[in-house]
């Protein structure tokens, strides 16, 4: 708007005062500084708030213990250096160089923090070339201060011109020195995670195209072998039925089953190569349906059990196809085990509807003649628990109290996360592992130790430096 103003010829308040822009800009610079307090997390507020509270303490409180020459200007400083605590996460640059009037004053209890305000914002400025200016316009300002405050009462002399330039080299150039190599560090830690990042990734992929290669053989061999032994079996059960129903009707039904047997077994082999070569299950969608549980039952009668459905839906059945696949296998599981181990005993299948969850359970007695144990190696009821696991069901699997065995799967009609074999690999949070990883020359732990070690032996002259004239300070 003040644009067009001038354009139109026209001069607004605001293009008449010069001073507006300024004032603007600090009330914009103010409300920034309010919003990132009010966005920052509560527990950086509360620590910072909590260090400026201790500087202030220190930096005021041996006021009272030892009064100071000119008590004014040494309060101020006191002040202003706990001002700097949280300027340096916003304004790194300006904090360092708001050292200078402290290390040039007399508070000497100020002057102990400002080595901690230039080692934690030195790590904060970037890039390195304009950290370096910055310490290093610093240290200058502070020593030009120090001779700049002496003159005022008098030619100051080259002793105490060295000792001030001493004082600058402790108290700002080698803690800035220290920061810069942290600083320096953490970026370096950051690609080292990222390579690390980029690696697993691709270890990931790498097992994932292993896993499919691996299924896909299996998937041929099992289509080359299988398939051609149970093609011919139904073919020779067909031959049989056919042969049966003309010299031996009486085996007529043995001979159906048997060829509908192998036919059914022909349909499963497909599903499972489906599922190896991750195909969708569009072939098995109406599995699970009562008329679908009639029929295993009716297939088990016919072989010989005495098996009975039992229907206890109160909806039509909606549930997903994978749930009614998995409610196939655990009756047909169920049927095969009780046809095994208890013949001849009465076995009951039982599917119930209970809204967000199907019901399935077979449960036969004891058989009439008692068996042994054994004959099996349980890894039928192993992959049924899987497969419901995957669901996020519960299989439960074990003998009656009265004799007998009961198999009950608990299966979500709606399950919320397909299967494991569906899903994707893992990407690794933050999308690290998107770039190719750097040189391993770079990116060496020896390195980065080596770079904190010597960022905190840097620091020992300025420890000295500051306890020692804390002594003197209280000595004095």
């Amino acid at each position: 708007m003040t644009s067009r103003a001038v354009e139109n010829g026209t001069h607004t308040e605001e293009t008449m005062r010069p001073a507006a822009r300024p004032s603007t800009r600090m009330c914009r610079e103010a409300a920034a500084i309010r919003d990132t307090v009010r966005a920052a997390p509560r527990r950086t507020v509360v620590t910072e708030s909590v260090l400026v509270g201790l500087v202030l303490l220190c930096s005021l409180t041996p006021m009272s213990l030892i009064p100071p020459a000119h008590p004014v200007p040494t309060a101020l400083l006191g002040v202003w250096v706990a001002l700097l605590v949280p300027a340096r996460r916003v304004y790194p640059a300006l904090a360092i160089l708001g050292c200078v009037p402290v290390i040039a004053g007399e508070n000497v209890w100020a002057m102990a923090v400002a080595p901690c305000l230039v080692w934690s914002a030195a790590r904060r400025v970037a890039p390195a070339r304009r950290a370096w200016g910055v310490v290093g316009a610093s240290a200058a300002g502070s020593v030009l201060g120090a001779v700049g405050a002496q003159s005022l009462s008098g030619l100051p002399t080259m002793p105490y011109v060295v000792a001030g330039a001493g004082v600058s080299a402790l108290f700002i150039l080698l803690p800035g020195l220290s920061g810069l190599m942290l600083g320096r560090r953490r970026p370096l830690t950051g690609l080292l995670r990222e390579r690390n990042a980029f690696l697993e990734q691709a270890r990931l992929l790498t097992d994932e195209a292993a896993r499919m290669e691996e299924r896909a053989r299996i998937a041929a061999e099992m289509h080359d072998l299988l398939g051609h032994r149970i093609g011919l079996i139904s073919m020779h059960a067909g031959a049989l039925q056919l042969a049966a129903e003309r010299q031996a009707p009486p085996l007529a039904a043995q001979a159906e089953l048997l060829h509908t047997t192998a036919g059914t077994a022909m349909e499963e082999l497909r599903g499972i190569l489906g599922v190896l070569r991750h195909q969708s299950h569009e072939e098995t969608g109406e599995r699970g349906t009562r008329e679908d549980l009639a029929a295993l039952v009716a297939d088990s009668r016919s072989a010989g059990a005495d098996a009975e459905l039992y229907w206890n839906a109160t909806r039509p059945a909606d549930a997903d196809a994978r749930t009614r696949q998995a409610v196939h296998r655990v009756t047909r599981e169920g049927l095969a085990n009780a046809l095994k181990h208890a013949s001849g005993a009465p076995v009951r299948v039982t599917y119930h509807d209970e809204g967000d969850t199907v019901v399935v359970t077979v449960v036969n007695d004891a058989p009439p003649v008692p068996r042994s144990a054994g004959g099996g190696n349980r890894s039928g009821l192993v992959g049924l628990r899987e497969r419901v696991g995957l669901l996020g069901g519960a299989l439960d699997a074990g003998p009656c109290p009265g004799g007998g065995f009961a198999l009950s799967a608990r299966i979500p009609a709606r399950p919320a996360a397909p299967p494991v074999y569906a899903n994707p690999p893992e990407r690794v949070s933050g999308g690290a592992g998107s770039q190719p990883p750097l040189s391993t020359e770079v990116l060496t732990w020896p390195r980065l130790l080596g770079g904190g070690c010597a960022a905190m032996l840097v620091l020992l002259p300025t420890v000295g430096g500051t306890i020692a004239l804390l002594i003197m300070a209280v000595l004095q």
